[in-house]
């Protein structure tokens, strides 16, 4: 395995462990900031349900593709794209929220850094995804 395909498939299962994380404080309604999204927006317990298991869902398929990234390509093909909308789907909950209307404590700013920082875990997957796949060709 190639040092590209082997840093990929590093970040598939960080992605992995990231989503269960996610998925367990969601279902206990734990409300850690990076695990849960919008950790000082109230929300109700059959939301916070629901935001696990579909995060339980993505923790499932990265870890799947982190077994054998090569032979697994067109899952995290599809992981990439799957990211790329929550990314687009986050921004646009960003900018056309007014949470400062929910709560005046809310701190909209921590959603923007949060979103940036699964914007750049999904720029990691798409670059180690190209470089293993030439790393991968040249084999």
């Amino acid at each position: 395995m190639g040092k590209s395909t082997a840093i990929l498939k590093w970040l598939l299962l960080a992605g992995a462990v990231y989503f269960s994380a996610i998925a367990i404080v969601h279902m206990f309604r734990i409300k850690i900031p990076l695990l849960f999204m919008y950790y000082d927006v109230p929300s109700y317990g059959y939301q916070d349900r629901i935001i696990s298991f579909l995060s339980f869902g993505w923790s499932v398929f990265l870890f799947m593709a982190s077994i054998d990234p090569t032979r697994n390509r067109d899952a995290v093909k599809a992981i990439v794209i799957a990211g790329l909308a929550a990314i687009f789907g986050l921004n646009i909950i960003n900018s056309i929220t007014d949470f400062r209307a929910l709560s005046p404590d809310i701190h909209p700013a921590a959603f923007r850094i949060e979103a940036l920082g699964l914007s750049l875990y999904v720029a990691a997957l798409i670059l180690f995804y190209f470089l293993a796949k030439g790393e991968n060709r040249n084999r």
